[in-house]
Parts: structure tokens; C-alpha cells; sequence
């Protein structure tokens, strides 16, 4: 570790007790620190110790059930304003970059990412950014080291088998527009969003999804912290990650 993380990590024992950090202290060692599942190879970083559980109980977890509850109710209203959008704002979209590549049908609309509340956003979707302040973003469930957004694949589109950086955070979908033909499979298993109501996935198992519909797919996106992390590991693994996004100009 770099001398700032040694003092960032200390301060966080010296806070929390010697014991806090072990899980990630352990993930860092060689190899990993665990073993992982098969469907977890391409992962790059697997904190030990967590429920290997591709996917979860969206109202399972006390933590995010209020999240959970606030999007669906909001549902209404937030399908409105993606259609107002998606119909007379579409410049707001972009292409999305994944870590892995970037994708010309896989359109996306910010609503925090770089740690903080995207602004801009505010004006053209509302609800959603106003639910995902109070319930996501002020309460500390999100992971800061993410992002939320819009995530819309138009017809044909196909986001090919892959594992996301690490099993620490967990990935909520709010379904919002969800036409016949579209498809998510995490580990394995296949399953469909049902409009107005959330999925909850480990998205460090491989995933994939597909839009074999006639229209524009969209779900709202949360990266939340995995439920299983306490606070002084999510202090250490924020410092961490984001020091190694330093030291790799960004990656």
C-alpha cells in the first residue's frame, strides 16, 4: 500500500479498532485473499467474506428497502419524465462507457456519478434525482465510487457477458420502460423487469442483457453499497479505490 493509504487506514483502526479493516486487509493480500465463485472470475476485486448471493430480495435488506420503496412508488412520475425526455430532450443521452467498452445503443442520462449529484439533471428528471437524494444519496447508501443513471438499450441491443470490478457494491434496476423481448441473466439465471419494480443483483457475478423488444428499454440504475459492508470498510475501500483511480490516471 502507498504511505497515504497506511495513514488513511489507521486513522480508520484507530477509530473503528484494530480488527475493522480485516476483510479488506485480507482481500489485498495475495490472490485475492478468497476464493471466489466461478462465475466471479472476472472480477477484480472480491472483499471476503461476503454472502456469495447472485441475486437478492430487493425489500431483503433493511438498508436499502426504503430506496427500494421510494423509487416504486415513484414510478409513475419518473416514467413520465424519461418519456418527456426521451421524446424532446434526447441531447441529455449519451452513449454509454462502461469500464469495458462503449456502446452507440446503450444510451445513458446521469444522475450521479464522480461522487456527487449531477445537477443538470435536477431540471430534466425531478423525481428521480429527488428520491435518490433523500433516500439513496444523504443517507450514504450509494457507493460514491459509482454511479446512478438512466440506462436505456434500444431495440437489438445486447450488453455481452461480463463482471463488474467488485462484489462490495450491488447494482438496484428500477424497471421504467420495459417493452416485450427484454432480458437480464445474472449467473446463469434469466429473469424479465417487471415495470414499476426493482431488481437487486451482485453485478460481480457475470451478467448480461438484451433487448429483443420493438422499443427503447430503459432502467434507472442505482450502485448502492453492499448491505453485508460496514462503515469503516466502506471509509477504507472509498480511499482505496479511489487512490488506485489516481495512481492509474483515472482508471
Amino acid at each position: 500500500m502507498t504511505p497515504e493509504l497506511e495513514t488513511a487506514f489507521a486513522a480508520i483502526r484507530d477509530e473503528y479498532g484494530p480488527a475493522s479493516l480485516a476483510r479488506v486487509e485480507r482481500m489485498l493480500e495475495p490472490g485475492g485473499g478468497a476464493l471466489r465463485h466461478p462465475l466471479q472470475k472476472g472480477a477484480k476485486w472480491i472483499l471476503p467474506g461476503l454472502s456469495p448471493t447472485p441475486w437478492h430480495d430487493p425489500y431483503g435488506h433493511p438498508e436499502i428497502a426504503p430506496v427500494v420503496a421510494a423509487f416504486e412508488d415513484a414510478h409513475p412520475a419518473i416514467r413520465k419524465e424519461l418519456a418527456d425526455a426521451w421524446a424532446g430532450r434526447r441531447e441529455v443521452f449519451s452513449d454509454y462507457e462502461h469500464y469495458l467498452t462503449r456502446q452507440e445503443d446503450w444510451q445513458a442520462l446521469h444522475l450521479y456519478r464522480d461522487g456527487g449529484l449531477v445537477a443538470e439533471s435536477a431540471d430534466t428528471m425531478p423525481t428521480a434525482h429527488g428520491v435518490l437524494r433523500e433516500f439513496a444519496v444523504e443517507t450514504d447508501v450509494i457507493c460514491p465510487l459509482l454511479e446512478c443513471h438512466f440506462s436505456t438499450l434500444l431495440p437489438g441491443a445486447v450488453i455481452a457477458p461480463h463482471c463488474d470490478l467488485w462484489n462490495f457494491s450491488i447494482n438496484l434496476h428500477l424497471a421504467v420502460d420495459i417493452p416485450d423481448g427484454c432480458s437480464i441473466t445474472v449467473a446463469g439465471e434469466t429473469r424479465s423487469w417487471e415495470e414499476g419494480k426493482c431488481l437487486l443483483f451482485d453485478y460481480s457475478f457475470e451478467h448480461e442483457a438484451r433487448n429483443s423488444g420493438e422499443r427503447p428499454r430503459t432502467c434507472l440504475l442505482v450502485d448502492l453499497w453492499h448491505p453485508e459492508t460496514t462503515l469503516p470498510e466502506r471509509r477504507a475501500l472509498t480511499v482505496l479505490i479511489t487512490e488506485v483511480r489516481h495512481l492509474m490516471g483515472g482508471a
